[in-house]
Parts: structure tokens; sequence; C-alpha cells
């Protein structure tokens, strides 16, 4: 059992919290994420992982109620226990294998939208850690759905808050901040690495694209096992099959078929939309086992 240590609401029903898993806190590595099952009869949840403290054994997550497994997850106190927490999975961020003397030569910018701000909070950590500065946009709607901006504030060298109502920093999304900063005032960066929705990745991506700045997304479509063999987290990414729980989270943001991405996490809802994408996809529709149903 994984015991709950502290519960936070954040935003706009966002909560964080953190759990007493050291075995995961152990292994942990900045771009990973974990699964989460409260008990016998629940959804596996996969969550990325927004901090992980190795000698106090605990790990934090932040997540955003959306349905009925994240609002029974939200109504867990501290002290209560989830069943399984299972990680870390996925690959580590590819910034932290390049060897730190090249890294330290990158000017990195960080763009983040929603929950997304919680995975690259461990990042930007790491970075101030190993003395390497960067950049980071935080973006929302509005000023009262911002998270982790005192957090952010530690570990960027400058953080920028965009706001699409102008209720809180740059009037705009996180698109136009990078404009602001790139064209406007000149500002060089070597790579940009953006999580947050779908639809922020790719414009985000299509910009950079047009600015010829290489950029790093973390996917987030749905995921059933966490171990590459179910396919509902299968993308497209140039001309190669990938599966983010497995061969990411992170890609090339210039070469993932974004719109197939978001079709896929819409038809995967339905038994009708999964057998229709087991049709359309044949004998690339599967991860590693190549038969799960």
């Amino acid at each position: 059992m994984f015991k709950i240590l502290k519960k936070e609401y954040l935003a706009n029903n966002i909560w964080l919290m953190d759990i007493e898993a050291p075995r995961v806190a152990k292994s942990c590595r900045p771009g990973q994420f974990v699964i989460v099952k409260m008990d016998e009869e629940g959804e596996r949840i996969p969550l990325t992982v927004c901090d992980y403290d190795a000698a106090k054994g605990t790990v934090t997550i932040v997540f955003q109620i959306v349905g009925a497994s994240t609002k029974r997850m939200a109504e867990y106190e501290e002290g209560q226990s989830f069943m399984d927490f299972a990680g870390p999975l996925g690959c580590a961020s590819e910034l932290i294998e390049m060897p730190l003397e090249e890294l330290k030569k990158e000017n990195i910018l960080f763009v983040c939208g929603g929950v997304g701000t919680a995975p690259v909070y461990p990042q930007a950590k790491w970075m101030k850690e190993h003395g390497i500065d960067v950049d980071v946009i935080i973006g929302a709607r509005t000023k009262d759905i911002i998270i982790l901006e005192k957090e952010m504030e530690k570990v960027a060298a400058n953080l920028y808050i965009a706001t699409d109502d102008g209720s809180y920093g740059f009037k705009g999304n996180g698109c136009g901040q990078i404009n602001e900063l790139v064209k406007n005032q000149g500002k060089k960066y070597t790579r940009v690495v953006a999580i947050g929705p779908m639809v922020m990745m790719k414009f985000v991506s299509l910009l950079t694209k047009e600015l010829g700045i290489p950029t790093i997304v973390s996917m987030n479509p749905i995921m059933v096992d966490g171990t590459g063999m179910c396919g509902a987290c299968r993308l497209q990414v140039g001309d190669e099959i990938k599966f983010a729980c497995v061969d990411g989270p992170e890609f090339d943001g210039h070469l993932v078929d974004f719109d197939q991405a978001m079709r896929r996490q819409g038809m995967y809802k339905t038994e009708e939309g999964r057998a229709m994408l087991r049709l359309e996809e044949g004998d690339t529709h599967h991860g590693g086992c190549g038969n799960c149903n």
C-alpha cells in the first residue's frame, strides 16, 4: 500500500499529493511517469511525476479531476493509501542524458500549460541543481488556474506568465509569449520543451518549426497498461510508429502527427472507435505483444 502523506488543492480541480513510495522515489528521473490504482476495482491512471525525494521516499503527483476515477482519487485524504503505485515508467528526459558540458551550451525554453506545468517542474529543478539556467513559460486561460508558480520561480532563470484573458502577465497564449521573446526581445533559444494539452503542443511545434528551434514534446495520450502492449498510446512520429509509454513520453515535436494523435484520443474512448482503429491500423495497432485486446 502507498500512503498519502500530503494533499493540497492547487486550482481548478487540480490536486497535489505526496505519496510514500520509497522504491519508486529511489529510481525516479525527470520526465518519467507512474500509474496509480486506488483499489481492486480502480482504473489504472497514468500521471507524470511532479517531484521526488529519494531520501524521504516520496513521489509527488499532480492530477486534475476529469472523470469518475480522478474524482474518487481527489476524495482520498492524508493517511489513506493507494493499492498500486507502479513506476517509474517511460524514458527520462533526453536532456538529462546529454553530457553536462554539452547541456550547458544549450539555451532552453520550457513551455507548459495546464497540468503540464507539473512535469516541467522536475526538469527545470534538475537543471537548476546542475548549474544550468532555463527560461519557463506558464500559459493558462486566466490567472486563477495557474499552478506551481512559486515553485517554478525558484528553479527558472526567467519565469514568464501568459494568460489568454490578460488577467496576469503577458496577454496571450504560450505561442504569443514565444513570439514576444524571440521576435520582439531578440531572445535566442537552442531548444524548446513543450508540455501540456496536445493542441497547445501542436501549435508550439508549428511555431518553433517556423523559427528553426528544435522542439521536444511530452505526449500524454490515453494509456492502459503502460508497458507497450495494449497499443492505446500509439503515435505516428515521422515515418515510424511509436508508443508513448515505452518509447516516450518525449518525442521530436516537429515529427509528431498531432492531428492523428488527437483523433485517436477521441476514438479510443468508445468500443466502436477502438474497433475502427484496429481495422485501420492493422499490424501496427498493438504494441509489444501484438495481439492484446
